[in-house]
């Protein structure tokens, strides 16, 4: 039986830019080969209201997606679920259709949310493979209480059957990225992004990845991202950023990926999350080849100690080879810092400070305090150590600050490195940085702004200010 499904993105978040929602482009794709007829909603990109999309289109389901939960910074803790809830209430007023809902977001908090939200059913982890299924049994009145991940109500409980995980493989195809969607992203950034792996094994403390993803890497044919990549520069990207949570899982995935994409003569510009371990000369120079020309280290701290805390099974010295492979191709690279976490002192901050004097320059991106998510060693952490109860309501914000420090005091140190050391960034982007960024794309500039935020910064230091909250 062939349905109409109507798909909807709920992201509103536009900080640091505006991203491309691919997980509803992979749902449509699933759909659309299940003989249903899809349309998809952008709440960025929308013109016109939700209720008169819905109102055009009839469908006989309503997908929901919700991507993030709430900014994950300590000074603003600004939350994302309420409007979510609102919306799908709304839509639930608006028509008798089942609305089903899903995404990231929701798949760290199922239980929670489809209570909040009012909705009909949930989908936990991937929905490739299970919202199709739902739909059928849902069409054909039939069992839907085994279906992986599936979110359901059985009398005055909710129920989650565990996501399976089972997905090796999603191919895009043109169709299942809307024009109007596509346009508007790649008039805003000149971006679209890709992923070529799902899942993540490496266990760092505050890490999502494995509890939505699972802890295992499982990677795409690395000629079905070839193609698409070729596909996207057709559509008229310039600029592509893989989304995986580290593009260097296996030298392997990396090595036989970036053979097709250069087979492939895709032509065009991509960056991506690495891990600043186990790189060498010759994976660096493949990926240069490839296309690569921005990476995103999630190095967390330049301090063997903290590391070790964070459980990253890395050294600083792995991260300044890393740094120093990635120069060497002359690939722009940033690191991303969380300071305050477990282990974390003032001396620690201090040691990051000093080791990153020995990078060469890369920007510095630092976060405040760990956000704390279920299902993670972090959280199982902070209840040892009573900074949360068992029973905390983690839906609103909670960070772990290391005992002996404080939120604000960590800003101060932090805005005194970058008093220092330009290529920090330490807080909110201030006005100025948007009003560049969107004439930097008008002019044709693609990729991230990192050292542009940098510049800024040098010239309006008083901008990126915060009060922290307990």
């Amino acid at each position: 039986m062939a349905s109409r499904i109507l798909l909807i993105s709920a992201n509103r978040c536009t900080v640091p830019e505006q991203v491309y929602p691919l997980g509803l482009t992979l749902l449509h794709g699933a759909l659309r080969r299940h003989g249903h007829t899809c349309g998809m909603l952008d709440v960025l990109s929308l013109t016109g209201t939700i209720e008169e999309a819905v109102s055009a289109f009839q469908p006989d389901f309503i997908c929901v997606s919700l991507r993030n939960i709430d900014d994950v910074a300590v000074l603003k803790r600004e939350t994302y679920f309420p409007d979510f809830a609102t919306l799908c209430r709304n839509l639930k007023s608006q028509t008798s259709c089942p609305v089903i809902i899903g995404g990231s977001g929701f798949s760290l908090f199922p239980q929670q949310l489809l209570e909040l939200a009012g909705a009909d059913f949930g989908i936990a982890g991937e929905g490739e493979v299970s919202l199709p299924a739902l739909i059928t049994a849902l069409e054909n009145r039939t069992s839907y209480d085994t279906i992986p991940g599936i979110v359901f109500r059985r009398g005055t409980s909710i129920i989650t059957v565990e996501p399976a995980g089972i997905l090796e493989d999603f191919e895009v195809e043109v169709e299942d990225r809307p024009q109007a969607i596509t346009s508007h992203y790649l008039s805003q950034t000149g971006v679209m992004n890709i992923q070529t792996q799902r899942g993540c094994a490496h266990g760092c403390c505050y890490c999502t990845y494995p509890v939505i993803e699972g802890k295992r890497h499982r990677h795409r044919p690395p000629e079905s991202v070839a193609r698409e990549f070729q596909q996207l520069k057709q559509l008229g990207a310039k600029y592509a950023f893989i989304v995986d949570s580290v593009f260097n899982s296996s030298p392997r995935h990396v090595g036989e990926t970036c053979e097709a994409i250069i087979r492939a003569g895709a032509g065009i510009s991509w960056g991506c999350f690495l891990r600043p371990q186990g790189l060498t000369p010759e994976l660096m120079s493949l990926m240069a080849r490839a296309g690569l020309t921005h990476v995103e280290f999630g190095s967390d701290s330049f301090c063997d100690e903290v590391l070790r805390h964070y459980n990253k099974h890395l050294t600083f010295e792995d991260i300044l080879l890393s740094t120093e492979l990635a120069k060497g191709q002359n690939i722009d690279c940033c690191h991303f810092l969380i300071a305050g976490g477990p282990g974390e002192t003032e001396e620690t901050l201090e040691q990051t400070y000093a080791n990153s004097l020995r990078l060469d320059h890369p920007t510095i991106m630092a976060a405040i305090g760990m956000r704390i998510y279920p299902g993670t060693p972090l959280y199982l952490r902070a209840i040892k150590e009573e900074i949360i109860p068992a029973d905390c309501d983690l839906l609103n914000p909670r960070y772990y600050i290391a005992p002996g420090l404080e939120s604000e005091s960590i800003f101060q140190q932090l805005r005194r490195f970058a008093s220092k050391s330009p290529n920090w960034v330490v807080g909110d982007p201030v006005p100025e940085y948007f009003k560049l960024v969107t004439r930097l794309r008008s002019r044709g500039v693609v990729g991230p702004l990192w050292s542009y935020f940098a510049a800024i910064q040098r010239l309006w230091p008083q901008g990126s200010t915060g009060t922290a909250t307990p």
